[in-house]
């Protein structure tokens, strides 16, 4: 079952997978390298973005360090897009995300409560910390100075930097995917995102 991404109606994928023989070079050469790194397939955002191949290999590129290479645990990582994908509303990072954040070790019951747009709990000093600072950025658009320093000192500068831009990479792919309203798959035992009320 496809569950949908945004609300407008009529609804309708915008920007679908283009049939292999009305890609053009530069687009088969795009899909063949996302297929031949570490997602093994062209899906998700880059469904869209295959639109604009330069755009997509180096957006590529950015997600595959920030996702797969960061100075950041696996389940900070995991969390963190959980967050952004709620704050935006986006269904395929969130079903993709929210099992890999449970298998990274973040609890089952604080993705949940999340989901439901409730404080996350419960949660390890490391993954509150970087809850704080993400929806810190997503609400205000900055850090405060305490949760700042606190993030410094927790993971140091490098990894401080990967966080601000793990926020930022994340908003951007749900944002590409909200706009081109790509469907996400819906997996076993896996609840999708309701929107909130406006």
């Amino acid at each position: 079952m496809l569950i949908r991404q945004g609300h407008t109606e009529p609804w309708a994928e915008r920007l679908p997978m283009p049939a292999a023989d009305a890609m053009s070079d530069a687009q088969r050469a795009a899909a063949q390298a996302l297929i031949d790194g570490p997602r093994k397939a062209v899906f998700g955002p880059f469904v869209p973005l295959l639109q604009s191949p330069v755009l997509m290999e180096r957006i590529g590129s950015l997600g595959e360090y920030l996702r797969f290479d960061s100075a950041l645990d696996a389940r900070v990582r995991e969390l963190v897009t959980c967050a952004v994908a709620r704050h935006v509303g986006n269904q395929f990072e969130w079903v993709l995300h929210a099992a890999a954040a449970v298998k990274a070790g973040v609890a089952a019951d604080a993705i949940e409560a999340l989901r439901l747009g409730r404080r996350a709990a419960p949660l390890a000093d490391d993954e509150q910390l970087a809850l704080d600072f993400a929806l810190e950025l997503l609400q205000h658009h900055g850090v405060s100075e305490p949760t700042y320093t606190a993030a410094e000192a927790r993971f140091g500068k490098t990894a401080t930097v990967e966080l601000g831009a793990l926020v930022g990479y994340f908003t951007m792919v749900c944002w590409v995917m909200n706009m081109a309203h790509t469907p996400v798959q819906a997996a076993e035992g896996q609840r999708a995102l309701e929107a909130f009320p406006l």
